[in-house]
């Protein structure tokens, strides 16, 4: 899987914009009470970060891409320059967003440029690679030797997967070993290797410093599948993550399904502080979203998606060592079947969830090489508890008593399975197209995080629809076909909407 060869990057005003095709946005709905871009800036400005900076994946725990901008470029040319500040070669694969903090600039990718002497490009390796946000020079790189089970575990050639959040002089990641990274962001040009991990070797200015790691596959039993690729969010000392825990090389077992999901993090130490194996054995294929955190009539939530499809919402705080499950929401219809061979119609959630405006956003994805598939896009009422899902299965044998959950169909009617309307639902809104009997406005299975603004939600899914849905009852404003499979996810930024 190769999603580009270079990757240009073009700084304006502060901003980081990352993507190729561009739709203006418009639309007469007026605004709702929450200004989004506000929400990121506030929460910017709790870090040891500067005010215009752009620190973690999504900008913000609310995780949606819409940073403050003015006077963004809508065409540019990396040949000629116009409109490009610089540009930096990376890895041969490049699967990291990027993030700016400090007059740094931070990317997950592969080691197809060689950067550092000691690893040529022709070793296979993660790197998380950092430049001057200013002049595009490279800094430093943490440098992260493939696991020796292979591709089951870590994928030849895609890298570091994941985005860093950085707050002051640290910065926290998830390395394709499975490794939750605590890294100094001066690296070895400040002449200090920082504690209490002090095994790096060498230390040249190149080099990365590790302050701490935490190996999920070793001190948790995690077994990973491809690749881990979680992007971390932290609500004070608390950092969150998605394991990748996942299926075997077959696609057919849990190796380690007593594995945890979901872990929080002591990020000043690296010490476990609570974990969760809610999706247990009904894992699908990987684990590939990121956390999210909302506060929600004055209860704190970190939400999860999991790989059984459905989002999970738990108190950020755990109890006694374990994850305190709040509800959960199971994203697909109650009949749909996952099978391998892109066929299923059963999906997992790669995209990250987004809070907007009280709830919460999220659709449904498979990793691409599985092909496409139908999609769903939700808006989901995150003040309710326990299963709230849109509807309950039931069993004919016992039908006052919900039968458990299935990993590969939830529902089987020849086995005398049905289901009843949910009246706890948390459901606001269900998308799947305009007009699903239309590819081009159909909702499709999606690796993209939807961003929001102005009651706009814009979504890319993977076969290259571009949707544009009112935010607050679902309806299509317009969808727009690509000619082209895209990964993205949608950024927001003075007034256009940019995605690869």
């Amino acid at each position: 899987m190769t999603l580009r060869n270079w990757f240009a990057l073009f700084l304006v005003s502060g901003s980081l914009v990352t993507a190729a095709s561009i739709a203006r946005v418009t639309a007469n709905d007026p605004p709702t009470v929450e200004d989004p871009t506000k929400t990121a800036i506030d929460y910017i400005r709790t870090l040891d970060v500067k005010p215009t900076d752009w620190p973690l994946w999504g900008g913000s725990p609310a995780r949606n891409n819409v940073p403050e901008a003015t006077g963004l470029p809508t065409e540019w040319d990396i040949a000629s320059g116009t409109n490009v500040l610089w540009s930096a070669k990376v890895g041969s694969e490049t699967y990291g967003n990027p993030v700016v903090a400090n007059g740094k600039l931070y990317i997950g990718t592969n080691n197809g440029s060689g950067y550092i002497e000691r690893y040529p490009s022709k070793v296979d390796l993660g790197c998380l690679i950092c430049f001057d946000s200013e002049t595009g020079e490279f800094l430093w790189q943490h440098s992260n030797e493939k696991l020796p089970t292979g591709r089951v575990h870590d994928w030849p050639d895609q890298g570091v997967c994941a985005a860093p959040l950085v707050d002051g002089e640290k910065l926290w990641y998830v390395s394709n070993r499975g490794e939750v990274v605590c890294l100094d962001t001066e690296g070895f040009r400040d002449g200090e290797n920082d504690g209490p991990f002090v095994e790096e070797t060498p230390v040249g200015e190149r080099e990365a410093d590790v302050i701490w790691k935490l190996n999920m596959m070793k001190e948790l039993g995690v077994s990973q599948h491809n690749m881990c690729s979680c992007s971390v969010m932290a609500v004070g000392d608390m950092l969150f993550v998605i394991t990748g825990n996942g299926v075997d090389e077959g696609h057919i077992e849990l190796p380690a399904e007593s594995a945890p999901s979901f872990i929080c993090v002591s990020r000043s130490t690296g010490k476990v502080l609570w974990t969760d194996n809610t999706p247990g054995n009904n894992v699908l294929h990987g684990q590939w979203s990121s956390p999210a955190y909302g506060v929600f009539d004055g209860v704190e939530q970190v939400i999860f998606g999991g790989g059984d499809g459905y989002v999970y919402s738990f108190e950020p705080k755990g109890e006694n060592g374990k994850g305190k499950l709040l509800w959960k929401f199971d994203c697909n219809p109650k009949d749909s079947l996952y099978v391998l061979g892109g066929r299923a119609t059963r999906n997992h959630l790669i995209a990250t969830p987004v809070i907007y405006d009280g709830k919460v956003y999220v659709a449904v994805g498979e990793d691409p090489e599985h092909g496409e598939g139908p999609g769903h896009l939700w808006c989901i009422d995150p003040t309710k508890r326990g299963d709230v899902s849109p509807s309950i299965v039931y069993n004919s044998s016992d039908p006052e008593v919900p039968a458990p959950h299935r990993r590969l169909q939830a529902m089987k009617v020849e086995e005398g399975d049905f289901q009843r309307d949910n009246p706890n639902s948390a459901a606001i809104w269900h998308y799947v197209g305009a007009d699903p009997e239309e590819f081009e406005t159909t909702m499709h299975r999606t690796c993209g995080t939807v961003a929001i603004k102005n009651d706009l939600l814009f979504v890319v899914d993977f076969s290259g629809v571009v949707h544009c849905v009112n935010a607050q009852t679902g309806e299509a404003h317009w969808t727009h076909d690509m000619l082209s499979a895209s990964w993205a996810s949608a950024l927001i930024a003075d007034d256009k909407v940019y995605m690869g």
